[in-house]
């Protein structure tokens, strides 16, 4: 009963979070793909129930889209900060590009506390937790899996 109910509630939500990806025209069917495996994933790691998943997934939905900006942020701090190497900027301006690039790094850390508060009003600390770790596996999933399939492929000359 249990795994039939986490599957229906998978299906839903990937039908919910593929409806949200169709606002995006730059998505492809492989980032359709890994959005709906980490539903799937982080739905079992989490023990979600269908009412919590329903609370749950716009606030992770939002937060992934603001950690998604603050990295665009940081990427472009660091762009800059190596420009300002390479046209040697001086000291002042130096210090001014380091100062802008930490902050833009900051920013994005901030994220996740600001979540966590939201987190708590849908999920117990232990469901929160499991997040947190459901996070980090899937991300090295998916390396693994990147290696996977890349194995050899880049032997050829």
């Amino acid at each position: 009963m249990k795994k039939t109910t986490t599957i229906a509630l998978t299906a839903i939500l990937i039908l919910f979070c593929t409806g949200l990806s169709a606002q995006d025209n730059n998505r492809n069917n492989w980032g359709d793909r890994i959005k709906a495996e980490k539903i799937a994933f982080f739905t079992d790691a989490m023990n979600l129930t269908p009412a919590e998943a329903e609370k749950f997934w716009p606030v992770y939905n939002q937060a992934e889209a603001e950690k998604f900006e603050s990295w665009k942020l940081v990427m472009n701090a660091q762009k800059s900060l190596m420009d300002g190497m390479k046209a040697g900027k001086d000291e002042k301006e130096l210090a001014g590009l380091i100062d802008k690039f930490l902050e833009s790094q900051k920013n994005g850390k901030d994220i996740d506390s600001k979540y966590v508060k939201e987190y708590r009003k849908i999920l117990s600390n232990e469901k929160i937790a499991k997040l947190y770790l459901a996070e980090e596996n899937f991300r090295r999933m998916q390396i693994h899996k990147l290696n996977k399939n890349d194995d050899g492929k880049n032997d050829k000359k």
